[in-house]
């Protein structure tokens, strides 16, 4: 049997786009611990170093959709050329600042326009819609594909900018996730074959309104808030467990696992073809993130840390690969983009909630109490998908969504049709 994998890399430039997503995806995991490493190895102030990089967080959440909505409009090359210039400069100017000990408005200043950076996730994701339309299996192994890719992101590239920030000079981590960022989104943009068509207003009857309007949207923004907060208490709570412990350089280890475990699900779950509707799926995903907070409280060592946390992140990917998939049904073509970063602005807001209430429960009753903050986001993430269920289980019915729906039907009717003169042909 061949591997679903191979089988959608035989479109045409798919490889090309995919290996230029991965690099410009790297800043994803390395530009904020870049900011973190930076500050305190130049000033020694985790104060401002985690102000900074909860005002890059919050940045990027802010004008990281206003970015893909004009990509929606005008086209990838068009608009992530000039967003990733702005992004990159801004980073450079940040790195001057710190090191000559300008004003911390400075730093402030420099932070929010570095927060300009496009999501190139949901660039390539829009291409595999593009490529693989109307065949939701190819689809599905392309979600789960970008998935595999984000989690790689996250095992390289804290480690990679960290070391880098420590051995050599304390900005190399952040100016290498700038580069990536750059060369990344150049070799994307220069792929014009695969590059979604762009939709701008005239098409549309003039200005349009937010992806957001869509009530499924607003469901899983809000669902992946706390499950962001989830992934952001996590970080600062094992790294305050592993100091706690005696060994706080393998925290990275064991964040690593955790990444690990969701990569292997994402790479086991993009080769079956899961069936039932994805809203019942996502339910299940996002309550079984829930439950898996729970042995994190229990663990008393590191090595049963690692071991929860593997279990834990075997939710992660499944349910991000049907997030895209319910993405694409409840959000209008010419929006997709858009659609797709705001699930990632979800994530971006949760996390930044989840590190700074678990830094203040850490630092007020240690790090045992502070697996609390994951389990009551996990909480809340499955009572939003509970309640938000139904709007996710009727796609809006968009005009472009009720041609698809047709273009389907029309489909199915003539499969149907077409079996029968096949099966009479097979008895002739």
């Amino acid at each position: 049997m061949p591997s679903p994998y191979r089988a959608i890399f035989a479109a045409p430039g798919a490889l090309g786009f995919s290996a230029a997503g991965l690099v410009g995806r790297m800043p994803l995991a390395m530009t904020g611990v870049g900011v973190l490493t930076m500050v305190t190895e130049l000033s020694g102030r985790y104060g401002l170093a985690g102000l900074l990089t909860g005002t890059l967080a919050l940045s990027a959440a802010v004008l990281g959709p206003q970015v893909s909505r004009l990509v929606d409009r005008y086209g990838q090359r068009r608009v992530l050329r000039p967003a990733t210039l702005v992004s990159v400069t801004a980073v450079g100017a940040l790195v001057l600042c710190a090191r000559w000990g300008l004003p911390d408005w400075t730093l402030f200043l420099c932070t929010l326009a570095a927060g300009c950076v496009p999501s190139v996730g949901a660039m390539t994701r829009a291409r595999w819609a593009e490529i693989y339309r109307g065949r939701p299996r190819e689809l599905h192994t392309a979600y789960s594909l970008e998935s595999i890719v984000d989690e790689l992101c996250f095992i390289l590239g804290p480690p990679l900018s960290i070391g880098l920030s420590t051995l050599w000079f304390p900005a190399a981590g952040l100016l290498l996730s700038a580069v990536f960022l750059l060369v990344g989104v150049e070799w994307l943009t220069a792929q014009r074959a695969t590059e979604p068509v762009p939709h701008p207003p005239e098409k549309h009857g003039g200005a349009r309104t937010s992806a957001l309007r869509s009530p499924g949207l607003r469901v899983l923004v809000v669902a992946f808030v706390a499950t962001g907060a989830i992934f952001g208490a996590v970080d600062v709570v094992t790294v305050a467990f592993a100091e706690e412990q005696g060994h706080k350089t393998a925290s990275s280890l064991v964040l690593a696992v955790y990444a690990g475990g969701s990569c292997l699900a994402g790479a086991v779950f993009g080769a079956l073809r899961p069936k039932g509707p994805p809203a019942r799926r996502w339910v299940v995903g996002v309550l079984a993130m829930a439950v898996s907070t729970i042995p994190l409280q229990l663990a008393g060592s590191l090595p049963a840390l690692a071991a929860a946390l593997f279990v834990a992140g075997l939710a992660i990917a499944p349910t991000m690969v049907t997030t895209m998939a319910l993405v694409e049904a409840h959000v209008p073509r010419g929006q997709l983009t858009e659609g797709m970063t705001w699930t990632g602005t979800g994530l971006a807001v949760g996390v930044a909630l989840g590190t700074s209430i678990s830094g203040g429960v850490v630092a007020a009753h240690g790090a045992d109490a502070g697996y609390l903050v994951p389990g009551v986001a996990g909480v809340l993430a499955a009572v939003v998908a509970f309640l938000g269920h139904h709007r996710l289980s009727r796609p809006v019915p968009t005009r472009e969504g009720q041609r698809a729906q047709q273009e389907s039907e029309r489909f199915e009717r003539s499969r149907q049709e077409e079996r029968p003169e096949r099966d009479d042909r097979h008895l002739a």
